[in-house]
C-alpha cells in the first residue's frame, strides 16, 4: 500500500503551473490528494492530473474568519486521513497546512518558500509577516527555499535553524520541460501569422513580459524604460502576457493609462499557453522586486529567449550577466531602459545570449531531474523519521 501524500497551495493556479506535472508524477509511488481553493478548478485539475482532491476555502488575502475555519478544516482531513507526508506551497496555504498538520501529528510537514513578500515590506506589516513565516516553518519538518537566495535571507533573517533549511537541486519548485517549451515547435510561417493576429509591425524587435502585472513585478519601471525607448525608436512592441491585479498590489494609474494607450504596448491578459508568445519575441524583459526561482525566466530560456532581470534571488542564479543575459538593479528604470536600447545596438550580442539561454535551461533544469530531486528526499526523510 502506497503512503499518502497531500500537496497544499491557496490557489488552483498553483498547481496548474507553478507545479504542473508533478502531482501525477508522485502519484506513481504515493497515494497523492491535491488541496486548494475554488472547487470548480481544484476538481477538474485533479482529473486531469489523476489525483484526489479537497477543497479548503482559503484567500490570498488577510482574512481571520476565513483563515481560521480553513485551518479548522484542514484539522479534521488530516486526523482522519492520516497522511504520511503533507507538502506545502505559497505563504497562507503553508501557514495553515503545517499548523494543521502539525496539531494533527502528521509525521513529515514539509513546506517550499518560492518568493516572500515581507522582503518587499517595512514596518508592522513585516513584523507581522515575519512572525508568520516564523510560525509555519516551526511548525515544518523541512524548509525547501527553491532558490540559495531564498536560503540565505531565511537563515540571515534568524527565520529557521539551518539543519531546518534546504535546496533541492540547483533550485526551482518544478523545473521546466524543455520538449514542451521548445522554439523548435514553432515555424517561421507560424510566427509570421502570429505576430500579424496580433498585429505586431512586420520587422519590429518584441520585448516580452509574462506574470501578473503588478508594481512588485516592476511594471511601473518596464514601462517608463520602453516609453522612452520608443520615442527613439518605434519599430519596437512590448508584450505583456499576464493579468492585472490593480485590488492586491496595484501599478500607478499613469502606468495603466500607458499600457491602454501606447501603440506600441500590447497587452494580452492571461494567457493558459505563453509559449507561441516567446516564440514570436527576442527578449524577456522581467524587471521583478522578488522572486523565488522564477518559473518565467526559466521558460523563456527554454524557448532561446535572452533575458533583462534584476539582481534578485533566483533570477540571478537563472541569468549569468553577459551569459545569457543581462542583469540590472532592482527599482532602475534607467538601467533596464540602457540594457534594452543595448538589445537592438547589438543584435550579435543577442544571438550569442540567445544561444546560451536554451542551454542553461536543458543542462541545470529540466523538469525530470527536478522531480526525482524531491521524490529522493521524500524517501530520504522517510527513511530518517519513519524507521
Amino acid at each position: 500500500m502506497k503512503n499518502k501524500l497531500v500537496r497544499i497551495t491557496t490557489v488552483p493556479i498553483s498547481l496548474e503551473h507553478l507545479l504542473e506535472g508533478q502531482l501525477n508524477f508522485m502519484s506513481q509511488y504515493y497515494e497523492v490528494t491535491a488541496i486548494s481553493s475554488d472547487e470548480v478548478r481544484l476538481e477538474n485539475y485533479g482529473k486531469d492530473n489523476n489525483v484526489d482532491t479537497f477543497y479548503v476555502d482559503m484567500t490570498r488575502a488577510i482574512t481571520p474568519g476565513r483563515d481560521l475555519r480553513s485551518l479548522y478544516q484542514l484539522y479534521k482531513y488530516f486526523k482522519k486521513e492520516k497522511p504520511t507526508i503533507v507538502h506545502t506551497h505559497t505563504p497562507k496555504a503553508g501557514i495553515a497546512g503545517m499548523l494543521a498538520a502539525k496539531l494533527a501529528g502528521v509525521p513529515i510537514r514539509l513546506h517550499t518558500v518560492a518568493g516572500m513578500p515581507l522582503m518587499e515590506t517595512e514596518g508592522i506589516k513585516r513584523k507581522v509577516l515575519e512572525g508568520v513565516e516564523k510560525l509555519t516553518y516551526s511548525c515544518a519538518t523541512m524548509i525547501y527555499p527553491n532558490s540559495h537566495g531564498i536560503e540565505d535571507f531565511i537563515l540571515a533573517e534568524k527565520l529557521a535553524p539551518s539543519e531546518k533549511v534546504k535546496v533541492l537541486g540547483k533550485g526551482s519548485s518544478n523545473g521546466i520541460n524543455t520538449s514542451h517549451f521548445d522554439p523548435a515547435l514553432y515555424s517561421e510561417e507560424f510566427k509570421k501569422k502570429f505576430r500579424e493576429d496580433l498585429k505586431i509591425p512586420a520587422g519590429n524587435a518584441v520585448f516580452v513580459f509574462v506574470g501578473r502585472l503588478v508594481k512588485d513585478k516592476g511594471i511601473n519601471e518596464l514601462i517608463l524604460a520602453f516609453e522612452r525607448l520608443r520615442e527613439q525608436r518605434e519599430d519596437i512592441s512590448l508584450l505583456l502576457v499576464g493579468p492585472f491585479e490593480q485590488e492586491l498590489d496595484p501599478l500607478k494609474e499613469h502606468t495603466v493609462q500607458r499600457i491602454k494607450e501606447n501603440p506600441g504596448i500590447l497587452s494580452v491578459g492571461y494567457q493558459k499557453d505563453v509559449r507561441p508568445y516567446f516564440a514570436v519575441s527576442d527578449v524577456l524583459a522581467f524587471p521583478s522586486y522578488r522572486e523565488g526561482f522564477p518559473n518565467v525566466v526559466m521558460q523563456a530560456g527554454a524557448m532561446g529567449l535572452p533575458a533583462i532581470v534584476t539582481n534578485i534571488n533566483g533570477c540571478n542564479e537563472i541569468v549569468k550577466h553577459d551569459i545569457n543575459g543581462r542583469v540590472i538593479p532592482v527599482k532602475d528604470a534607467d538601467a533596464l531602459y540602457h540594457e534594452m536600447k543595448n538589445f537592438l545596438l547589438d543584435f550579435s550580442k543577442k544571438e550569442n545570449l540567445r544561444k546560451n539561454a536554451r542551454n542553461t535551461i536543458e543542462e541545470n533544469y529540466e523538469r525530470e531531474g527536478v522531480w526525482k530531486a524531491i521524490l529522493d528526499e521524500y524517501k530520504r526523510i522517510e527513511g530518517l523519521l519513519l524507521r
